[in-house]
């Protein structure tokens, strides 16, 4: 648990009758500047305050400076106080790259635009998120192992696969509810999806929490670090959260990133399941950014770069509820994991550039296959779903009928393309694990 902060009232009683230091302090409030790392006393405490300062006139400096800042929320703790949050930098900057870059076609990479790649990289990601939000929940299995079970659609082993194969289909079935609104049983069905074949109690799926499933977030030695709001509230909660989805129960702007982030908090505060909160927080973090068309996050995976370092994310959340629900600190830490997230995907689509550069270079010190044929298998490995002929390769090589026919058909018993009948023409089709195929190729 982070430290809890010193009450403000307690650092007022200390200073209230104190003229000279009463002013000393408005004078460091006036004197503080607007940007800087946003600190939690539990980090601030081992900082070195302003000279001639405690650290606790410190921290009430901040807090006062904060306080006129604040824009509240309609979310709530189980002693009705609101949650609230401020624009704290960098945030400005980085919800500006966001909206350049994950609502439009700005500085795109051309395989996730180009209608015949992108499918590769937006299964590859919701597989990898599958994975990885699962594995933030206690799923224990290889990543190769994830991947053959949902590439080859065969049936879960254990409960770990199943948890991987249900967040896999629950992220497909987002995107198809991207333009819904929220609401109480479009979430319930989320919640089936994600926890189908995993509850030890089947009637859990899909329902609140009752008051005698009593729900906590702890660790191994029985320290508690959330205790949600009881079961009898949760009816109305969700209400209130969904009004606020769909962007009903505010006044003023608030952008849609900041709101996405702050849906994926309210779910795993309230904690409305008996389980899977989590995995379902961040399904509706990704239902929200698409339906506010962030199209880009169709191809990237959050909890990839969440499960590199879990503590933080744990840190976040504890961070607004141990600071009077500043849910600043929760912004902060998803913004940046968003950033991150993004230039991952930026760096994993250069990877894979390269690495078909590198095989397309190979391809031309394979003796096996000829010219005419390694041209195809290059143009086939940026177009997976191209589909040739044997009229078009003679086209385009300018050969007789019979070449063209043993071209394609040497292809196919070597593994690389499949055929099919349609009428009198037969298609041929790259297989899809034609880069595998290929680095076996002698």
């Amino acid at each position: 648990m982070p430290k809890q902060p010193p009450k403000q009232d307690v650092i007022w009683e200390k200073i209230r009758d104190d003229p000279e230091r009463f002013f000393r302090i408005y004078e460091l409030i006036k004197g503080l500047p607007t940007a800087g790392r946003y600190l939690h006393w539990d980090k601030l405490r081992y900082h070195q305050p302003p000279e001639g300062y405690s650290h606790e006139e410190w921290w009430y400096a901040l807090k006062r400076e904060r306080q006129f800042l604040f824009k509240a929320v309609p979310l709530h703790d189980k002693n009705g106080t609101l949650f609230k949050y401020l624009i704290a930098d960098p945030v400005p900057e980085m919800l500006h790259k966001i909206d350049q870059g994950a609502g439009g076609f700005i500085r795109m990479p051309e395989p996730i635009t180009n209608p015949d790649t992108k499918d590769q990289y937006y299964v590859s990601s919701l597989i990898q998120e599958a994975i990885t939000s699962s594995q933030l929940e206690g799923a224990a299995t290889t990543r190769e192992i994830a991947k053959e079970m949902i590439k080859t659609g065969r049936p879960p082993r254990d409960k770990s696969e199943q948890m991987i194969l249900n967040n896999f289909q629950t992220m497909r079935r987002i995107g198809k509810l991207k333009n819904e609104p929220l609401t109480r049983e479009l979430i319930f069905h989320i919640h089936h999806i994600i926890t189908d074949k995993t509850l030890r109690d089947k009637s859990a799926a899909g329902r609140f929490r009752k008051a005698n499933e009593r729900i906590v977030v702890g660790d191994m030695y029985n320290e508690v670090f959330h205790d949600p709001p009881p079961a009898q509230q949760l009816k109305s909660r969700m209400a209130a959260m969904c009004d606020f989805a769909n962007c009903k129960n505010t006044s003023g702007f608030i952008h849609p990133v900041i709101r996405s982030i702050i849906l994926h908090f309210w779910l795993a505060y309230d904690h409305p399941f008996v389980d899977g909160n989590g995995r379902v927080a961040r399904a509706l973090f990704y239902w929200s950014m698409l339906s506010h068309g962030y199209w880009l996050f169709e191809f990237i995976s959050i909890s990839q770069v969440i499960l590199k370092a879990p503590a933080k994310y744990g840190r976040a959340f504890l961070y607004t509820e141990t600071d009077d629900n500043d849910l600043t600190y929760f912004i902060l830490y998803h913004v940046d994991v968003i950033h991150r997230a993004i230039r991952e995907l930026h760096e994993y689509i250069k990877r894979r550039t390269e690495r078909l550069r590198a095989i397309e270079r190979e391809l031309r010190g394979i003796a096996a296959l000829n010219h005419r044929q390694r041209a195809l298998i290059s143009h086939a490995l940026r177009h997976p779903y191209q589909r040739y002929m044997i009229r078009s390769h003679q086209t385009s090589h300018n050969v007789v009928y019979q070449t063209s026919r043993l071209d394609l058909l040497n292809l196919e018993n070597r593994g690389l393309l499949t055929s099919q009948k349609i009428g009198r023409t037969w298609y041929f089709t790259p297989v899809g694990d034609l880069e595998e195929k290929l680095a076996k190729l002698d």
